[in-house]
């Protein structure tokens, strides 16, 4: 048995920090960066890039709605015509640092409000599928497990990847539980511990009500946003390897790909 670790990272922007990226490398096997819609910089996102070139972790860009203000976690009105246009926008300007650092990119995983859009709206779904055929049909679209997303990229013909999110509650229609509600963000180690576990070896999750969901995923996110992330990441990490359990990247080879340089 095998799986992915992945983490949204890159995400302060200027004087502001946010998330513990440095501490968190170490545990994941892949990494979605931010690419200045809702976080991040061009500067950070260079640094970023390169330190994923050390850590020889996989790289994918993260593009959202256009909300620095609302970190990318309000839902926004844009047509499927804007979507496919700033995900384009977004991941082109990641690419640019990765083509600097001879880097390939591996996939793209939309954020926040985008994600869980593009999660039940067909339209909003194809728009993002499509603009990664665009770019480059040999990039991974990672897509919320049971989604439309996973449709959309079958239809666009490009390779994609099921995502559990360990330190999220899951609805019993195995959609996540929205963040406005309590108990929707999980801290308890032990519980992150058996859930992904029970995940990848049982194929399924215990919803809020306690209903049990099947599930299969081809990588789990940690949240890089979370104060205690880096002590999660660990916990997850070492609960799966004690397990049996490999953890390296769900991309082909795993560590970045070289590409021009």
């Amino acid at each position: 048995m095998e799986i992915d670790l992945n983490c949204d990272m890159g995400e302060g922007f200027g004087v502001y920090t946010l998330g513990r990226d440095e501490e968190l490398l170490p545990y994941v096997t892949s990494i979605n960066v931010a690419c200045g819609f809702h976080a991040s910089d061009p500067l950070t996102m260079m640094r970023i890039v390169k330190r994923a070139r050390e850590f020889s972790v996989a790289l994918g860009a993260h593009p959202s709605y256009p909300d620095l203000a609302g970190f990318g976690r309000r839902e926004i009105s844009l047509s499927p015509e804007e979507i496919k246009a700033s995900v384009i926008y977004q991941v082109g300007a990641l690419m640019g640092f990765c083509m600097i650092s001879g880097i390939r990119l591996s996939h793209v995983k939309p954020h926040g409000a985008l994600y869980n859009r593009a999660a039940m709206d067909m339209e909003a779904a194809r728009a993002i599928a499509e603009a990664v055929a665009e770019i480059d049909r040999s990039l991974f679209l990672i897509c919320q497990a049971k989604s439309k997303m996973t449709v959309a990229a079958r239809e666009a013909g490009i390779p994609f990847v099921e995502e559990f999110f360990a330190d999220r509650a899951y609805r019993a229609d195995g959609l996540l539980l929205p963040r406005s509600l309590p108990g929707a963000v999980i801290h308890d180690q032990k519980a992150l511990r058996e859930r992904v576990v029970r995940l990848v070896r049982d194929k399924f999750v215990l919803s809020c009500e306690g209903i049990p969901v099947p599930l299969e995923a081809g990588t789990i996110c940690i949240h890089g946003d979370t104060p205690d992330a880096p002590a999660l990441a660990h916990a997850v990490r070492d609960a799966l390897e004690a397990e049996g359990i490999d953890v390296k990247p769900f991309s082909a080879g795993g560590p970045p790909i070289p590409g021009p340089h």
